[in-house]
């Protein structure tokens, strides 16, 4: 997973729309010619038909497709031929893989995890005047694969995530839906004026110079256990990776959305809660649940 784009990048993609309930956010149709037709000629003048057009081969996944396009608004297409800088991953090249066939799985786990957060921010903000600032619908999906590596497992753009069908954390529904959500975050971080930079630069920083990339240290300032093999390190904190601050608050709104989950089904938490632990946890999960969430939190105060 994970965060690549720059905030010129989204900046460039045009005006963002935080808060869902102010307008209603759309996938041009030119937007989804590049998702769905690419380097073909169509007549389709829109998205139902390209979609149709490109999952022409396989009708189980473009009944999926299409289902997702009408309950979100999102459109699962491809993205183009690159070579990227992955960071401490080194140059990756990435293909155009749409979700067909031996690949259809990962539009079944994405179609999901989609449906799931979309069900997780109606439960949340049920019977509430309170409203989240936060985008999670008409987003443009690109199906990728990467040669001869398994990452990244999917990064974020202004309102595109770009998926990585041989990522190494995109194996299992629930590693989908948590990278999903990850890379929504991102989204979001973008317009909100590179949030996380802005807001949690100087305690991040400061867990850094006193842990580096030491285990135990960090482990009570880690949001979630996502680990990068090569370095032995949590995600969350792993060096050569832009600045680290946009992957920590994004390991932050994977658990925030993990908490609020857990409350909503079972009324209490397995485990600690994140904000109850170190003074730097605290502030950090107030500032995302203010900004981002509406102020909504049902973990009950330390």
């Amino acid at each position: 997973m994970r965060w690549l784009g720059l905030l010129v990048i989204a900046m460039l993609c045009g005006p963002a729309v935080a808060d869902p309930a102010a307008a209603t956010p759309v996938v041009a149709i030119d937007a989804a010619l590049a998702l769905l037709s690419p380097e073909t000629k169509t007549t389709c003048t829109d998205v139902e038909c390209l979609i149709d057009a490109a999952y022409a081969a396989d009708p189980k996944a473009k009944q999926l497709a299409l289902a997702l396009f009408r309950a979100t608004g999102n459109v699962a297409g491809v993205g183009p031929p690159e070579l990227m800088d992955g960071g401490y991953r080194g140059k990756i090249k990435l293909v155009p893989e749409l979700p067909m066939g031996a690949h259809r799985k990962h539009l079944v786990w994405v179609s999901e995890a989609m449906t799931e957060i979309d069900t997780w921010f109606t439960d949340l903000y049920a019977k509430q005047t309170l409203t989240p600032s936060y985008r999670w619908r008409a987003l443009e999906l690109r199906f990728v694969r990467s040669v001869g590596k398994r990452t990244p497992s999917a990064y974020a753009f202004g309102w595109t995530i770009e998926y990585n069908v041989a990522g190494s954390l995109l194996t299992s529904a629930t590693g989908v839906r948590e990278t999903l959500f990850h890379e929504l975050f991102h989204n979001n971080d973008f317009a909100h004026g590179d949030w996380s930079a802005a807001t949690l630069q100087t305690d991040f920083d400061a867990i850094v110079a006193r842990c580096g990339t030491k285990v135990r240290c960090l482990t009570p300032f880690a949001p979630n256990s996502t680990m990068v093999r090569a370095t032995g390190t949590y995600y969350a904190f792993q060096p050569n990776n832009g600045n680290g601050v946009h992957e920590y608050a994004a390991e932050l709104a994977v658990r925030y959305y993990k908490e609020q989950a857990e409350m909503l089904r079972a009324k209490r938490l397995a485990r600690p809660a994140f904000k109850c632990g170190p003074p730097e946890n605290a502030r950090a999960w107030k500032a995302l649940v203010d900004e981002f969430f509406g102020g909504r939190d049902l973990v009950p105060t330390c």
